[in-house]
């Protein structure tokens, strides 16, 4: 009898509890509602931004380097040796009056004066300065029956230097002997200045 009086005791003791938890639950005030957010124009200056991306410092500024570099201007072209009757800076000279020629490197002669002869009435030689445009050690003239043209360095169009008669005029080259021809033809390159004087 006693037992049950305890566990009586205790059960109402538990209910008890349980209806102060309920009442205490109930009579709580219920979560004050919560504004709705402001809109309009004031609104961005009352109510809080949310946290935008982290900034970054900004870069420093990469400063190019300037593209243009002042070049200290090349030294002119050495003038030719005395008695060379051609300008400055010339790889190879031609005297059409002395019946001449002159190969030069750095303003040194290399080979010269050597003897020439050029173009005959109707197929002049003309005078003025010009480049080497091309160079063939076998060729043969398609304009005058493959006429055999060795070591030739063609100049101005289709005249050239070449190994040819030193007594006969040309149709315009400048014939040279085959020693002479030789050296001009390893001396002088593609794009080399050639100059004839009157």
């Amino acid at each position: 009898m006693r037992v049950r009086t305890m566990m009586a005791a205790l059960v109402m003791a538990g209910a008890g509890l349980l209806t102060a938890c309920a009442t205490a639950d109930s009579a709580a005030p219920p979560p004050a509602p919560t504004a709705p957010a402001p809109t309009g124009p004031e609104s961005s200056a009352t109510s809080p931004k949310p946290p935008g991306p982290t900034k970054m410092p900004p870069l420093p500024k990469v400063v190019e380097a300037d593209a243009t570099i002042t070049k200290a201007a090349p030294p002119p072209p050495p003038p030719p040796p005395t008695g060379v009757p051609c300008g400055a800076g010339v790889d190879a000279c031609v005297d059409l009056s002395a019946n001449q020629s002159w190969l030069l490197a750095g303003g040194r002669v290399v080979l010269g004066p050597v003897p020439i002869t050029h173009g005959r009435p109707g197929h002049l030689t003309p005078p003025g300065t010009f480049h080497v445009g091309w160079k063939d050690i076998d060729h043969l003239s398609s304009e005058f029956d493959d006429a055999p043209m060795p070591y030739s360095v063609f100049f101005n169009g289709g005249i050239a230097f070449h190994q040819g008669s030193l007594s006969a005029l040309s149709h315009g080259c400048i014939h040279l002997s085959r020693s002479a021809a030789q050296t001009f033809y390893e001396g002088l390159q593609v794009g080399d200045t050639v100059q004839v004087v009157p």
